[in-house]
């Protein structure tokens, strides 16, 4: 069924109303009079040079149903559209939408409306592959960027500007739009990437804005002013980390403040530390891991420690610094906001297991598959992945990157891996025995050799379920902390302190428990600082630490109370 916009677009008809003489030649037809008669009855003076009767019907008739489609009445149009003098019922059908027509005002569109019901097919079509469906969906975003369409496959420049035309002949749509933008972020809170503002809040016209005429940004909003920011930083991680903080401030402040982020305030800023702290409503803002694109997905996984609190805190800080520098705004409300308690960034060696709480891990892990419902693919990879993050301390990150091509031997025969770590510095660490042993039994699991001169140099050492490809970070977490809840639950009759230690435990603690077992064996400092690949000493010295009871036990021992 064609629409109000599809009808004209396919068409040069007129959407006006016909005269009164057009509409007696028309009635006239519908109740069997010939065309030719209808119109020298009604018409004679409209008849032009070679124009049949037949074709003026036919224009009277399509000016009619333009009109029922102007006034979203698709209905009355297809009604108009099959009348036919041979059918009476038709014909009389057709005489009755005629009287309802005559002088509908023309419609106004509600923000509620479906598209399909404004805009031709054509258009359409495109908007509900990226799950534009409404006239607020689309609302939200005409006014978020300059080129707003260039990220909708199949809708080009003048199709845009189509729909622009549309907004501008229905302004009040964009006010509705407006006081929607608080409702509909609080249903569903949207990863960056998927971020939507409408312009009031978009940061256009923020209260803290400097003069434009001054500003070394071309951005024209917030959005543009913090990826400007991002773009400075070349690591993805690092990228990745500050996109984070942004992004849950910039929700945040259109949620729950209904600001822009160049129109917070100090009291904002005051308001936002208490909110990482203890992110409310928890069921918008807290939730488990998932994927961005997920309709589950959420800023927060639960309450921020007091250091966390600190690092958001200086990287925005540092953001609206930058901001400050390049004269986007004028003030920054988080100067001087501090988090009672914070220390300098440390590393928290209380995240590592005991050489005892990690035989226990690993002794559930060997039962994965007999005892806890695991595949068996899925169990040897992650007793593989344990025994070579243990071995390694690599990070995450760099064990799904790692490949069979950067394994290599030296002149004295100790075998290393090549990583590219944080920042994008490479670096190698040593390939232990244990390492070596679990990669070997990994490889022959997956069907793969086990000789280094037969290695494709593209395998990853981590493979995925059922094929020589490899897996995601977010994925291997979700591994790692799934085995942790696991074993949990097999150890908390008789250790409830080590399940809940494994509950919190990350896929990280397996870097932080190698460093501590690595020194606790007596290795050197600077051998652990080089195999992490710490930039200073310090860090690693962080990892020097002695468990409470074993503390307590030694000075107990060495000032030991005198003997009667």
């Amino acid at each position: 069924m064609e629409n109000a916009l599809s009808v004209t677009a396919n068409s040069a008809a007129d959407e006006s109303w016909p005269d009164e003489a057009s509409l007696a030649a028309f009635r006239a037809w519908l109740q069997g009079l010939p065309s030719r008669q209808a119109v020298d009855r009604y018409l004679p003076e409209r008849r032009e040079a070679g124009a049949s009767s037949r074709t003026l019907i036919g224009q009277i008739k399509r000016q009619l149903v333009a009109f029922a489609a102007s006034r979203a009445r698709a209905d009355l149009a297809a009604t108009l559209g099959a009348a036919r003098p041979a059918d009476q019922k038709s014909a009389k059908a057709a005489a009755a939408a005629i009287e309802l027509l005559r002088g509908m005002p023309q419609p106004e569109p509600l923000i509620g409306d479906a598209v399909a019901l404004w805009l031709p097919a054509n258009l359409v079509r495109p908007l509900h592959a990226a799950g534009l469906r409404t006239l607020a969906d689309l609302t939200l975003r005409v006014p978020r960027r300059r080129r707003w369409w260039s990220a909708i496959v199949g809708l080009g420049p003048a199709g845009a500007h189509r729909i622009e035309a549309f907004f501008a002949q229905h302004p009040a749509l964009t006010e509705r739009a407006r006081a929607l933008v608080t409702v509909k972020p609080a249903q569903e809170l949207l990863p960056w990437e998927r971020l939507i503002v409408p312009e009031d809040v978009d940061g256009s016209r923020g209260t803290f804005r400097a003069p434009r005429a001054t500003c070394a940004l071309d951005s024209s909003n917030d959005y543009e002013a913090v990826r400007a920011w991002l773009s400075l930083h070349e690591s993805a991680a690092t990228q990745k980390a500050y996109r984070k903080e942004a992004e849950r401030l910039i929700l945040w402040a259109i949620v729950e403040r209904r600001r822009a982020l160049s129109s917070l305030t100090t009291e904002d800023a005051i308001a936002y530390r208490s909110f990482l702290r203890h992110p409310t409503p928890r069921a918008r803002w807290v939730g488990a891991a998932q994927p961005r694109a997920s309709s589950l997905w959420r800023p927060f996984a639960g309450d921020l420690s007091v250091r966390s609190v600190a690092y958001a805190l200086s990287v925005l800080n540092a953001l609206y610094r930058f901001l400050i520098e390049q004269r986007y705004v004028l003030a920054n409300p988080f100067s001087g906001v501090k988090v009672r308690g914070a220390r300098p960034v440390q590393l928290d060696t209380a995240r590592a297991f005991t050489e005892h709480e990690w035989r226990l891990a690993h002794v559930v892990a060997d039962g994965l598959e007999w005892s806890y419902g695991w595949s068996a693919p899925a169990a040897q990879r992650l007793r593989f992945v344990l025994d070579f993050a243990y071995s390694t301390g690599l990070r995450i990150s760099e064990l799904v990157d790692a490949k069979l091509g950067a394994i290599e031997s030296d002149a004295h025969g100790d075998v290393w891996l090549r990583v590219v770590g944080k920042g994008r510095k490479t670096g190698k660490v040593v390939l232990p025995p244990l390492a070596r042993a679990g990669l070997d039994r990994y490889l022959m699991q997956r069907g793969l050799p086990v000789t280094p001169t037969k290695w494709r140099s593209s395998t990853p050492l981590i493979g995925s379920l059922g094929d020589e490809g490899g897996i995601t970070a977010w994925r291997l977490w979700r591994v790692m902390t799934r085995f942790f809840a696991t074993a949990a639950g097999v150890v908390e009759e008789d250790s409830p302190a080590l399940a809940e230690k494994l509950r919190r435990a990350t896929p990280h603690w397996t870097r932080h428990t190698h460093a501590t077992h690595l020194l606790n064996g007596g290795a050197e400092l600077t051998t652990v600082r080089d195999n992490l690949r710490h930039s200073s000493l310090a860090t690693t010295s962080m990892y020097l630490h002695a468990d409470d009871e074993r503390r307590a036990k030694q000075v107990a021992d060495r000032f030991a109370a005198p003997t009667a």
